[in-house]
């Protein structure tokens, strides 16, 4: 059990009202002081009740959350598949490339304030070149301009603004923002991160995210629902990310299209919080809606160490909102048995195309795809949490320990300056440092191509594994293996 350091800075300013009676609401997070996580419950378990009333049937956890924020559960036309769903998010959060036109269109509107509580997250323009200080440095001078923008419509028009280097926008949504039974739209296809802490999370466009702020209902079309039923022990050498691997070689990049995947079953109970987010988080690449887990002690667990136990408190009492009713019925049906689950490689050219770790050299030499691996990225916002990070300078230390020396260069990208100030603080990033990787700013970086290697230039040509792109223009940045589609642990492993 971990405990997040506090940082040093504030990383987040809003602008708001205190309210009389405060201390009796239990706020979405601490810089959302009139919200109440205990009314919002509330609410979604009284639209609940209307649903069922009016479907006569047993509804899956998606279900519940998704209809319980329905505009009018009353007449709402509900056909899973078929009808459009006029919906009332909890929140909306955007990152600061999309979130320059949403802000620009919301002051267009003329309204004085956002109706829902919103946030800006600064961690797509910093772009990786020599570390950490280096590049958040570059990178507000740089944009300079977009962060002031940001950052006075912002306080002006009452959204949060998350500065450069407090973290990726999901990583800090997750520490922060997330919680069971919540619906949240968020500007950034990975917003379905946050489905590791039981709630509904959406990427959407600038204009959905500006309907929202300003009050009008989202429309959605009413997704069907795909179970995952886990059963056995995650264990050894496999990692959650094996099994989102797994559902994307079984589903395809378009077998969640119009869907959300909701994993249920007693396996769910052996996976960590942060690894729940991992899955969902690469549910965007089978083309999902969202994916989802049911409320459990692992995430009662999560809250508690990111100091907001009182909200896992109110979601014990509403844990049979939370999970999904008996008899409930999916569109389509998958089984995962984690004990039997190995570790896997998915690519390269898609994230479907899935191999045992163990036969990667293999297949790679029939299919002739290129072997050299050039560049591994820890990190990013589907491996950049202190599980992820732990994992990985374990095998650092070890690898050190027997001498071996590394071929290929790392990166390693903390997912938010909370996870960067608890791994300093228990000597987690050393090893890392120690055998040669670099630490980049809290930021996306190479994941999203904001990455330039400054001594991968000289070479006109460049290979990798995972994705395999090659370019003979010495100015394009050199390529990653990582982008999403393997976990840490496996650049230490081929």
């Amino acid at each position: 059990m971990f405990k997040l350091t506090k940082t040093s800075t504030q990383m987040c300013t809003r602008n708001l009202r205190t309210t009389a009676g405060l201390f009796q609401r239990v706020p979405m997070s601490k810089f959302d002081p009139e919200t109440d996580v205990r009314e919002n419950l509330a609410l979604l378990q009284k639209n609940v009740d209307v649903v069922k009333s009016r479907l006569r049937r047993p509804l899956t956890l998606s279900e519940k959350i998704v209809y319980g924020h329905l505009d009018e559960p009353e007449t709402a036309d509900i056909v899973r598949g078929e009808s459009y769903l006029r919906l009332r998010p909890d929140r909306v959060a955007m990152q600061d490339a999309t979130a320059q036109m949403a802000m620009l269109q919301f002051v267009a509107s003329g309204i004085p304030r956002v109706a829902v509580p919103s946030t800006i997250h600064c961690d797509h323009l910093i772009e990786a070149q020599l570390g950490g200080d280096l590049d958040l440095n570059r990178a507000k001078d740089i944009n300079s301009e977009v962060y002031n923008f940001l950052s006075t419509a912002g306080a002006k028009y009452g959204a949060g603004f998350w500065k450069p280097g407090s973290g990726i926008i999901h990583q800090i949504i997750l520490e922060n923002y997330a919680y069971p039974g919540i619906m949240l739209i968020g500007t950034d296809s990975h917003t379905v991160n946050g489905g590791g802490l039981g709630g509904v999370f959406v990427g959407v466009g600038g204009a959905d995210a500006v309907d929202v702020m300003a009050g009008i209902p989202w429309e959605l079309k009413c997704p069907k629902v795909i179970g995952v039923h886990l059963i056995g022990e995650i264990s050894a050498w496999t990692s959650p990310k094996d099994v989102i691997l797994r559902v994307a070689d079984i589903l395809t990049v378009k077998g969640g299209t119009g869907a959300i995947v909701e994993y249920f079953g007693p396996g769910v109970n052996s996976l960590s919080c942060t690894g729940m987010g991992t899955i969902c988080n690469m549910g965007a690449e089978i083309g999902a809606t969202t994916s989802i887990f049911p409320y459990n002690e692992r995430m009662a667990r999560y809250l508690n160490a990111t100091e907001r136990g009182d909200i896992a408190k109110i979601a014990d009492n509403y844990k049979h909102l939370l999970e999904s009713d008996e008899g409930a019925e999916y569109d389509e049906v998958i089984e995962i048995n984690l004990s039997e689950l190995k570790p896997l490689i998915n690519g390269p050219f898609t994230p479907d195309l899935c191999t045992p770790v163990s036969e990667i050299g293999a297949r790679a030499e029939k299919e002739g795809w290129p072997t050299e691996v050039k560049v591994g990225l820890i990190g990013s916002c589907t491996n950049s949490s202190y599980e992820d990070m732990t994992r990985s300078a374990s095998i650092a230390r070890q690898a050190q320990a027997k001498g071996i020396k590394f071929k290929s260069l790392f990166t390693i990208t903390p997912g938010s300056e909370q996870i960067r100030a608890t791994i300093a603080r228990d000597g987690v990033d050393q090893p890392l440092r120690d055998i040669g990787g670099l630490v980049l700013a809290n930021a996306c970086g190479p994941c999203i191509g904001q990455w330039t290697d400054k001594t991968s230039l000289k070479t006109r040509r460049t290979q990798s594994l995972l994705p395999t792109i090659e370019t003979s223009q010495e100015e394009m940045m050199p390529t990653l293996i990582l982008m999403g589609l393997l976990h840490p642990l496996r650049l230490l492993q081929l």
